[in-house]
């Protein structure tokens, strides 16, 4: 059973024992989280910063597809860095305080919005670079100066929608623990109940939904021109285009359907048992969408031929600077002979590299 709390818009929780512990299964929940935050922190570092030194020191951005692959490790790295703190915090009660509480939490409502929406952006220019690409060839010369303005224009609708995240989110003492949630005043039960709608709302259908369907519709076209290409290499591709899109599906559908269950019971009376459950599958949940943003580099990045080259290219220069670190009496000329063939490999000659419009490889 339960009764409804006036000030907080909410319902306080209640079993044969007396107040229901809606947290009962937090220590399962943080087990779990603990692996995968783990897991996410060691991938998603290495991955996201070999795409920014790649593009820094190995390949300079030359399409519009470059330009959002650096902007969705930046959005990634951004969170990934974060990460341990809102473990700290979140395992610890929040002892940082009310100004991490808000920072952190609107961090992560910038990187969910940003990258989905940055991956959106590149299925688009996939889809014209492949399916669009007579009746673009001639005009994707503009491409860099367009991505750059989206990804403005992305950055700051990411920013925009966070903003609620940023002024109401606060801590709080619940069940003689510190939380880090919605927090109102008692006279402000309207703003209250719309901010507890329109933000879950809002991530759902932009940080989701809106993904997902742009996604959906190039990919699929992107599917149907490769299977009519007779070029049996193409076909390859197909396999990458079903794994982006699968993989974005496996991480993001299941937390906001747990968050649209939620939003959707709220300021309902329920159970003790399904609150229980609600909050440990959120949190767990939550803890599968993390994983997207380590794994954006292998899917799109690290599968593109060019990349791996320039990957490799990494690795052997990191290799030949720790024999000449550990070998002493090497020269500055026998390093500069390790350095100079590696980086001349990948690089084309002025003005002869160009985006192949007809290719998935990027």
């Amino acid at each position: 059973m339960s009764t409804y709390d006036s000030e907080s818009d909410e319902y306080d929780y209640y079993d044969d024992d007396g107040i229901c512990d809606i947290h009962k299964f937090r220590d399962e929940a943080i087990t779990i989280q603990t692996y995968m935050y783990s897991l996410i922190c060691i991938v998603g570092l290495l991955g996201n910063i070999l795409v920014i030194v790649t593009y820094a020191f190995y390949k300079k951005a030359k399409s519009m597809t470059d330009v959002y692959l650096i902007n969705v490790a930046l959005a990634d790295l951004m969170f990934v860095v974060a990460l341990p703190m809102i473990i700290y915090n979140e395992h610890n009660h929040w002892p940082m305080g009310p100004t991490a509480c808000k920072l952190l939490r609107g961090t992560y409502s910038i990187n969910l919005y940003s990258s989905t929406l940055l991956l959106a952006c590149i299925s688009g220019d996939r889809y014209v670079a492949i399916v669009q690409a007579r009746k673009s060839f001639g005009q994707r010369s503009y491409g860099l100066v367009y991505s750059r303005l989206a990804c403005l224009a992305i950055w700051a609708l990411a920013v925009g929608l966070s903003m609620p995240t940023f002024m109401y989110y606060d801590t709080y003492e619940e069940d003689r623990e510190i939380q880090c949630s919605f927090k109102f005043s008692s006279n402000n039960t309207d703003t209250a109940k719309l901010m507890k709608v329109l933000v879950p709302s809002t991530q759902i259908t932009v940080g989701f939904f809106l993904p997902l369907l742009v996604m959906g519709f190039c990919y699929s076209s992107i599917m149907v021109t490769l299977l009519r290409a007779k070029n049996l290499g193409r076909h390859k591709a197909i396999r990458v285009v079903l794994a982006v899109v699968l993989v974005f599906i496996a991480c993001h559908l299941p937390y906001n359907v747990a968050l649209l269950a939620h939003t959707a019971s709220l300021f309902k009376e329920r159970s003790c048992y399904a609150e229980q459950i609600r909050v440990a599958t959120v949190a767990v949940m939550q803890s599968v969408a993390y994983l997207h943003c380590c794994l954006n580099p292998f899917l799109y990045a690290f599968v593109g031929v060019k990349f791996r080259g320039h990957f490799k290219g990494i690795i052997k220069d990191l290799w030949c600077k720790g024999k000449s670190y550990i070998n002493n009496n090497t020269t500055s000329r026998q390093t500069e002979d390790f350095y100079i063939p590696v980086v001349s490999r990948f690089q084309a000659p002025e003005g002869h590299q160009s985006e192949n419009p007809s290719s998935f490889t990027m």
